[in-house]
């Protein structure tokens, strides 16, 4: 390890750190720099970029706001280390999916828009005698704009008879109704039926269309005493006894508890399941576009704000170029009847396309503002948010990330340098955790955490620019940067069979067919945004799931507002 200067200017020195598996490790770290943090997984890279230096900069930061404030704040505990010297403020890009609904989007990420909701509200092209619509009127998440029949989910919802009683052969007791909970939610549900006199032990098909409509989808939710483990006969005697019950039970209709699980869970798995009961059309008032028929009504370059968010990000800056540039020659009489919409068109779409470009260099072209966050994989979402720090504006700040190249295509590489290269000239600093070879090698300063993993692992193995890290002998990271190994021939393995995909169309996917051998191992490749993880991780997932029997729901959007 290269030794350290402790009263250097320019540096991040740190004394003592424990944090996880760090065994009390000092490393001063320049600023304005792009630092990259190696090892091999486990090593304590993370420990000292986030656990370490993001926490102990959050720490500060939150001494300084008031006590009412400071609860608003997820807090990340105290690190442990004894001394953090010339460490500015830092903001923190990690790894890590689209959050729990997708009412959130790539547009609501990069704030993007905000400002075509902007523009449409001030220089949009309103219907004759419609007053002027403002901004959160063109978004499908706030009460002025969310279409009045879907709640802004551009979809309508309904669990049927047949969707929740898929075998009607069944008794109640047999769990004909498949949409109450599995576990003792469903068994309470039955004992209440029982209360209430039903038969459950009569096949489903066999019992009167208005119990089974009653049972299904009443909004009632009667409160009577249950009585475990009694036959109904039993339960009979004791209503009529008015004998104690273990407990006061209320009914939910299978409808009921589907749609509140669909609206209210923060579970995943809950919602996927609550979607196998749901049957979901196009809404029939806003085709799907999500907002009322009023902001649909105004329109921009002849669409309306629903039609522009479903544009690539690369197409809808070449049809914004030309309003930031003032080429667009509406005519002498438009300009002077409205001189501020041609000034407000010129400024907001200039802002655009700046933010635009930015995305588009990071290799984000092919995405829409409308995609929604749980779709994308951790490595775009990561550099949407990296592409918003770089509009920001910000200096001397520190931002640690975690692997940006994580998912990109080595072609793509290349742009995410020139955009961490434009933060660092802006008079900022970069602490970058990476595996990445090629974002290695361009780093200014490397930290070299290991040798090994876990308790092998959290020793400071080297400090200093990339060359010195060749005359490291502990080093995992050295191997792989500066000893050109061979590698090891191998046989190649016939596959079995084959499975077959034929006309798959979702997101940039267009009547796609795909072979995939069986029995070997398969790796997918593309560019960034190609298509990959929607092949692989959810049609392929969902197709072979529903071939064994075992449904999954495919994305929807999900219900926040039903």
């Amino acid at each position: 390890m290269e030794e350290s200067s402790a009263n250097r200017p320019g540096f991040v020195r740190v004394r003592g750190a424990r944090e996880h598996n760090l065994q009390n490790v000092d490393v001063d770290i320049p600023r304005d720099a792009l630092v990259v943090f190696t090892g091999v997984s486990g090593s304590g890279k993370s420990s000292l970029a986030f656990g370490t230096l993001y926490a102990e900069a959050q720490r500060r930061y939150l001494e300084s706001v008031s006590p009412y404030a400071r609860r608003l704040f997820h807090q990340l505990s105290v690190p442990e280390v004894d001394v953090v010297d010339g460490l500015p403020p830092a903001v923190a890009l990690q790894q890590q999916r689209g959050g729990g609904t997708t009412r959130s989007s790539v547009g609501s990420v990069t704030t993007l828009s905000n400002l075509l909701r902007m523009l449409y509200s001030r220089a949009g092209d309103y219907p004759k005698n419609q007053g002027i619509i403002y901004a959160e009127g063109f978004s499908p998440n706030t009460p002025e704009g969310a279409c009045p029949t879907c709640h802004g989910l551009g979809r309508v919802y309904e669990a049927t008879e047949r969707s929740m009683v898929p075998d009607d052969s069944l008794t109640i007791r047999e769990r004909a109704i498949a949409a109450w909970p599995t576990a003792w939610g469903g068994q309470n549900q039955r004992d209440i039926l029982v209360s209430l006199g039903y038969d459950v032990d009569k096949p489903w098909r066999e019992l009167p269309q208005k119990a089974r409509d009653w049972i299904l989808f009443t909004d009632e939710q009667p409160v009577v005493p249950v009585y475990p483990g009694y036959s109904p006969a039993e339960t009979q005697r004791a209503l009529k006894r008015q004998e104690p019950p273990n407990y006061m039970g209320t009914f939910t209709s299978a409808r009921r508890h589907v749609f509140h699980s669909f609206a209210n869970t923060q579970s995943a798995q809950m919602k996927k399941r609550a979607l196998q009961f749901m049957l979901s059309t196009e809404c029939p008032l806003c085709h799907g576009k999500r907002l009322r028929p009023e902001s649909l009504s105004v329109t921009f370059a002849g669409l309306d704000i629903a039609e522009l968010s479903r544009l690539p990000l690369k197409a809808l800056a070449a049809l914004l170029r030309p309003y930031a540039e003032s080429r667009v020659n509406r005519g002498a009489a438009y300009d002077a009847q409205f001189p501020e919409k041609v000034i407000v068109t010129q400024r907001i779409a200039d802002d655009l396309c700046g933010r635009l470009a930015v995305l588009l260099d990071l290799g984000l072209g092919y995405l829409t503002l409308e995609r929604s966050t749980p779709t994308l994989s951790p490595g775009e979402l990561q550099r949407l948010r990296l592409a918003t720090q770089v509009r920001s504006n910000l200096f001397g700040v520190v931002y640690v990330l975690d692997e940006p190249s994580a998912g990109l295509h080595p072609v793509d590489t290349a742009a995410l340098l020139q955009a961490l290269a434009g933060l660092r000239r802006a008079g900022n600093s970069l602490f970058v955790v990476e595996h990445e070879l090629e974002v290695i090698k361009q780093a200014d300063w490397i930290v070299d955490v290991g040798p090994g993993a876990g308790e092998q692992g959290g020793r400071i193995l080297y400090s200093g620019p990339l060359a010195g890290l060749a005359d490291v002998a502990d080093s995992q990271t050295r191997r792989y940067l500066f000893d050109q190994q061979p590698v090891a021939p191998r046989t190649v393995r016939e596959a079995t069979g084959w499975l077959r995909l034929r006309g798959i169309t979702r997101h940039n996917l267009t009547q796609l067919a795909a072979d995939f051998p069986l029995g070997v191992f398969t790796s997918v490749t593309g560019v960034s945004g190609s298509g990959k993880s929607t092949l692989v991780s959810q049609v392929l997932v969902e197709l072979v799931a529903r071939h064994l029997g075992q449904e999954i729901a495919p994305q929807e959007p999900e219900g926040d507002a039903l």
